[in-house]
């Protein structure tokens, strides 16, 4: 019989680009993949270190695998096993930790699936991250997240992603272009593009600094490929998002009108203490230039609430800041120290419960910039592609610009795309429409 495995992805788009390509490893050896909550003769968990949170989960992930088989073997990759390789090993049921260079390699590290007494290390210094290998996930029939670019070479003064990922290197062009080819031909109707800096897309193309193609260069070339009908960008530097790209993205024949702009703070003291690569003023410019182009468009903005320092002055100029922003919506994150970070060390530590009133205010506040943009595309004819999953009878689906829509649940509209008229919003923040006509199938 053929050996089961099973995989757990914690983290962010990429992480999951990454865990669908070692999937596809498993399967070209012989495995069965099956859901994770099924039993399995080996569990793989792809870890994620960017908050404590995300640490914490993983023991408890490991738990859900020992109930399902107690005899499975348990390999920990991603970013927290590379961060904190030991840490994972010491972790009850875990047998085998990959760092960043070996995890695209697992196979050749599992010899037979019998239970070690210590959890077993492979892991790199950072330093030897300095190659690239191509990813992207299939699993979602509407979706795919393709990868094109990793690491990082920002020195963010709160990050521990460029001691987990190492260095910014991109895919070729050629390769991203095959992928997108790959993913087309699977009938899959929407492409994400993701990395750590996809901005910064170009540099370590060819294994050196010098930027052969731009992030420019490869939207263009994303764009002209039949049988795609969307690409989405996701999260970008304000200080990387080009003019040119956002007039290409207006323009475009697949590029959706949806960019995910991290933030932080609205404060330039904070941006200067996180060494950010910007100030609130070019943020107010990004959003000024995409709202001119593209008035539909949705915009989305990471914030850090309670960053060291950070006092009541300059959360309230970072609400207020926020407030006047033409906006769609925000993914608040509460700061947590991370080990090896310049934040770590600094003074003015804002107190947790401090913090969490912040991350409060900050959510509430995102509820009604969703609301308020959901309202200003009421009446107006959009673009649905749905989703695959029955939730509580009702199917899902996001226009191009990512309002998120309902209908009575009917199988018939998965993966399919159909011009609607968005007319009501719901109790429950969701959008009704009226159907005119479905254009792909």
């Amino acid at each position: 019989m053929k050996k089961k495995v099973a995989f757990y992805t914690l983290g962010c788009k990429l992480n999951f680009s990454e865990t669908s390509t070692i999937a596809r490893g498993f399967t070209d050896e012989g495995f069965d993949r099956v859901d994770f909550a099924e039993k399995a003769d080996i569990y793989v968990i792809n870890t994620c270190s960017v908050t404590e949170n995300a640490d914490k989960r993983f023991k408890s992930i490991v738990k859900q695998a020992q109930q399902a088989n107690p005899d499975a073997f348990v390999a920990a990759v991603g970013c927290y096993a590379q961060l904190k390789p030991q840490e994972l090993a010491d972790v009850n049921g875990v047998d085998l930790v990959l760092g960043a260079t070996e995890k695209f390699k697992i196979t050749d590290y599992i010899n037979d699936l019998s239970k070690n007494d210590f959890g077993e290390v492979h892991s790199c210094e950072i330093e030897e991250a300095d190659f690239y290998v191509g990813s992207y996930s299939i699993g979602d029939r509407t979706r795919a997240f393709l990868k094109v670019q990793d690491g990082c070479d920002y020195k963010c003064t709160y990050c521990t992603i460029p001691l987990a990922r190492g260095i910014s290197r991109s895919d070729t062009m050629f390769n991203v272009i095959n992928n997108a080819k790959e993913i087309s031909a699977q009938n899959i109707k929407e492409i994400v593009l993701t990395g750590v800096n996809i901005g910064d897309y170009g540099k370590g193309e060819f294994g050196n600094k010098k930027h052969e193609h731009t992030f420019l260069d490869l939207v263009t070339e994303l764009d002209k490929i039949d049988g795609i009908e969307r690409l989405r960008i996701s999260s970008i530097e304000p200080n990387l998002l080009k003019n040119e790209t956002i007039d290409l993205v207006s323009k475009s024949r697949a590029f959706v009108p949806h960019f995910h702009i991290p933030l932080q703070s609205g404060s330039n003291e904070i941006l200067k203490k996180m060494k950010r690569r910007y100030m609130r003023e070019l943020y107010v410019d990004r959003v000024s230039k995409i709202k001119q182009v593209m008035p539909h468009a949705c915009i989305g903005i990471d914030v850090i609430v309670g960053f060291p320092g950070e006092t009541d002055e300059h959360f309230l100029e970072t609400y207020n800041f926020i407030t006047d922003l033409d906006i769609s919506y925000l993914h608040v994150f509460t700061y947590s120290e991370r080990n090896n970070t310049e934040a770590a060390n600094m003074e003015g530590v804002v107190p947790k419960n401090v913090r969490s009133k912040r991350s409060k205010m900050l959510r509430g506040l995102s509820v009604k910039k969703r609301r308020a943009f959901y309202e200003n595309q009421l009446e107006t004819k959009r673009t649905v592609l749905f989703e695959g999953e029955n939730k509580e009878g009702y199917i899902h689906g996001f226009t191009e610009n990512y309002v998120k829509v309902k209908s009575a649940w009917n199988p018939e509209l998965v993966n399919t795309l159909h011009e609607v008229i968005l007319t009501k919003i719901d109790d429950d923040g969701l959008v009704r429409f009226d159907f005119v006509k479905e254009l792909v199938s």
